[in-house]
This record gives C-alpha cells, sequence and structure tokens, in this order.
C-alpha cells in the first residue's frame, strides 16, 4: 500500500514544477550566502526536468539528495531555508507531499530574510497560491494535512512544527485540503 502523500506520478510531476518554481523564487538568498555553491540551483533543475517528463522517475529519486548538505553549509538561517526549498523541490519525484515543504521553506525563507516586514511571508505565500495551476491545486488537495499522516514527509515531524507548520497549514487550507467538496 502507498502512503496518500504519495500521488500519482502524473500529479508529482506537476507538483514538482510547481514546487521548483516556489524555490527558485528564493535561491537569490542561498546563492548570495554561498556563492559558488551550485548544489540548490541542481536540486531545482532536476526537479523541473522531473516535472517536464526529461527525467526519468528511478534516476530523479537517486538523486533527489544528492548535495542535501547545502542547507547546513548556508551561510545564514535564509540561506538554509533557501536550500531546503530547494532539495524538498527535488524529492517531489518521491513523494508529492514534498511540493508543500518547498512552499513552506521558501516562504520561511522570505521570512528569515525580511524580518522587520510582517507581511512577507503572506505575501509570498498569495504569489504560490496565485502561481498554482487548477491541476496543481487539485495535487495538494488531495494530501493529508500536514502532521495527520505519519507515512511520509507530512507527518509530526519538521514540516507539521513551529513556523514551517503554520505555514503549510496556511496553503493547505487556501487549497482546501481535507475538504473533499474542494
Amino acid at each position: 500500500m502507498t502512503s496518500p502523500q504519495t500521488l500519482s506520478e502524473d500529479d508529482r510531476r506537476l507538483l514538482a514544477l510547481w514546487a521548483a518554481g516556489c524555490a527558485e523564487r528564493v535561491l537569490g538568498l542561498f546563492e548570495a550566502a554561498s556563492p559558488g555553491d551550485d548544489r540548490p540551483r541542481r536540486a531545482i533543475g532536476r526537479a523541473r526536468a522531473f516535472g517536464s517528463g526529461d527525467l526519468a522517475v528511478a534516476e530523479a529519486i537517486r538523486l533527489r539528495f544528492e548535495g542535501g548538505a547545502a542547507a547546513r553549509d548556508a551561510g545564514s538561517p535564509a540561506a538554509a531555508a533557501a536550500a531546503r526549498a530547494a532539495g524538498q523541490a527535488a524529492a517531489v519525484c518521491h513523494m508529492g507531499a514534498h511540493a508543500l515543504g518547498a512552499a513552506g521553506y521558501a516562504a520561511r525563507a522570505i521570512g528569515l530574510a525580511h524580518p522587520d516586514n510582517l507581511e512577507a511571508i503572506a505575501t509570498e505565500i498569495e504569489w504560490q497560491i496565485a502561481s498554482m495551476t487548477s491541476e496543481v491545486r487539485d495535487g495538494l488537495r488531495s494530501l493529508p494535512m500536514v502532521g495527520t499522516d505519519r507515512s511520509g514527509p507530512l507527518g509530526p515531524g519538521m514540516l507539521a512544527s513551529g513556523e514551517l507548520g503554520r505555514i503549510i497549514r496556511t496553503i493547505q487550507r487556501a487549497v482546501g485540503a481535507g475538504d473533499p467538496t474542494g
């Protein structure tokens, strides 16, 4: 039995493209803090290649954690969150739920980069929601609410806790997750 967080391959490909877009918006935060480190950029490229069908599932899954140390090596908390957004986008090939991780970390990166702007995270979430196609929205809507299903990245843990959990819950509420009528 597969996890409800996995989704179909077609849905994962759609979500990978959206997640890559979310991560790409904050890539500059990482690159400014860690010039010359292209691991997050490569992760976003893999997410895009998977999303467009240019990278097979098995190969994408094999490479999904390549360069995972970029967040640990980042020069600032905002840069680390940006690197995590890229890593989550690259992991959508394995489980569609990672798309919410990419969006959540991207919004968190914006908040960390602009601590005096109380609207920064909300503005980023608004962009993320506006950039969704109806198919992406449907895919995200079919995922369990963060913190409720132990069988994947949306289970209790990093994505479900603190500010990151609040960000992901905000996105999920906006798409009508948990509401079968949408």
